[in-house]
């Protein structure tokens, strides 16, 4: 994955970890060089995209993962790792090579039917996923202090609507880069409580692998949540919006020039943020695993559940900081949800979108993230079963990531959309892979269902 695509820049300028000139000196004629970027620099879309695919939710699913079957699960999050960021770097590429999302390319190159299917859907799940992760912040709140759990459903959903629209994308994009830093304390969490290495070891190199369908089950919901469709969207999105407000950057179909830099820069944000994602993930199974699996306790349904048994376990540290997790990660992951679904909806029907433009330049667009927002918080303060939510959540983002993941890969390769930037083989062969074990997995759900 790292040889030059098509139509990339000479090999001389790939060697500099610099990007092109920036201009010229109008005495001498010399170009300016940007100053090197740092790695945090470099972060930015990917790492927010795996960081919010832990979210309340997620935590819910590894929590009860662990619970349930100890570190028996522990090898799904090594599997999915390298399919989760090759077709994370797939949807950011369409992003930055096109300069459009990936609803905006849909519309562009498919029939209305194929993006108003897929836009429905990916709403759909968006809201309740919204919902679901609302409800498990409140909880979490109400566990550490008391009080009212609708009030802080509306808290939250209010809060996290307002930043997005008041603040400047910039700003924004900057907290939410540092609300990952709320991951680690599911490190923390592990830091805390003996773990017996050697066994969890032993589990991932020979994973006692069933065919019993509550393992079945438990396999489709960690995937499901592992590959979920509104990471792509956010991410091409976020590729977008980041070459947007650079004013010497274009898509790179105009300007190939950039292209080596890009790249290798969606690459390392990419592949680090999807490492976080599936760390913090195993990192939570393990947590689970070594507390609640080994004293018996093997139903947790919500994240808040797990984080309350933890505390006569693991103790009130364990209890708090997991807790503490739980609200971090939903105020990452509310602002992904909502606007991810804001991005397709917007980029389907042709409305002006995007975090960067101010709240009265595109309308439509923030409307509907209010409207996501406002539709998952009513159904935490109508009682929605935060259960049930979560199971229609995972099974609408599993079922939808399979034609999601066949339009990218045939969007990825297709020249006259990319370019001379079309997917190389590695990205291919691990992109159709990825679809393939979503299939396999989709499959089994099924399965599951009828048996």
């Amino acid at each position: 994955m790292d040889t030059l695509e098509p139509g990339s820049a000479p090999s001389e300028t790939t060697a500099v970890p610099t990007p092109a000139p920036a201009g010229r000196d109008s005495e001498t004629g010399e170009g300016e060089q940007k100053k090197p970027r740092t790695i945090w620099q470099c972060l930015g879309p990917g790492l927010v995209t795996g960081a919010s695919d832990d979210d309340p939710s997620g935590i819910a699913t590894y929590s009860q993962a662990g619970a349930q079957f100890g570190y028996g699960l522990a090898w799904t999050l090594i599997l999915t790792y390298p399919l989760m960021a090759a077709i994370q770097e797939i949807s950011a590429r369409i992003g930055r090579v096109t300069g459009h999302g990936i609803a905006g390319n849909l519309r562009r190159h498919y029939p209305p039917l194929t993006i108003n299917a897929i836009v429905f859907l990916l709403v759909a799940a968006n809201v309740i996923n919204i919902g679901a992760d609302l409800g498990a912040m409140a909880a979490a709140l109400g566990l550490l202090i008391g009080g009212p759990q609708w009030l802080y459903v509306l808290l939250f959903g209010g809060a996290s609507a307002a930043l997005q629209i008041l603040l400047p994308y910039c700003r924004y994009v900057s907290i939410l880069k540092w609300l990952t830093l709320s991951l680690f304390a599911y490190v923390a969490t592990v830091l805390v409580v003996p773990i017996p290495w050697a066994e969890l070891g032993h589990a991932v190199i020979h994973p006692p692998v069933s065919l019993k369908s509550e393992y079945l089950v438990a396999v489709v919901a960690v995937f499901g949540t592992t590959i979920s469709p509104y990471l792509f969207f956010w991410q091409a999105d976020q590729e977008v919006e980041e070459e947007k407000g650079d004013p010497e950057a274009q898509p790179l179909k105009k300007a190939p020039e950039q292209a080596p830099e890009e790249l290798r820069r969606i690459r390392l944000d990419t592949y680090i943020g999807m490492l976080l994602s599936n760390g913090v993930a195993l990192f939570i199974i393990i947590t689970t695993a070594a507390t609640l699996h080994v004293h018996g306790v093997t139903d947790i349904q919500t994240s808040s559940q797990a984080a309350e048994a933890l505390r006569p376990i693991a103790g009130t540290f364990a209890f708090a900081i997991f807790a503490l997790g739980i609200i971090g990660t939903g105020l990452l992951a509310l602002p992904v949800l909502a606007g991810s679904a804001a991005y397709a909806l917007g980029e389907a029907r042709r409305w002006p979108v995007g975090l960067a433009r101010p709240w009265n330049k595109a309308k439509a667009f923030y409307g509907a993230l209010l409207l996501a927002m406002a539709v998952g918080s009513v159904m935490n303060v109508i009682d929605m079963d935060p259960v049930k939510a979560l199971f229609w959540s995972a099974v609408v983002n599993g079922l939808v990531a399979v034609p999601v993941i066949v339009m990218m890969m045939r969007m990825a390769t297709r020249r006259e959309i990319m370019g001379d930037f079309v997917l190389p083989p590695v990205l291919r062969v691990l992109g159709w892979v990825c679809m393939a074990a979503m299939a396999v997995v989709d499959t089994a759900m099924v399965v599951t269902w009828v048996i």
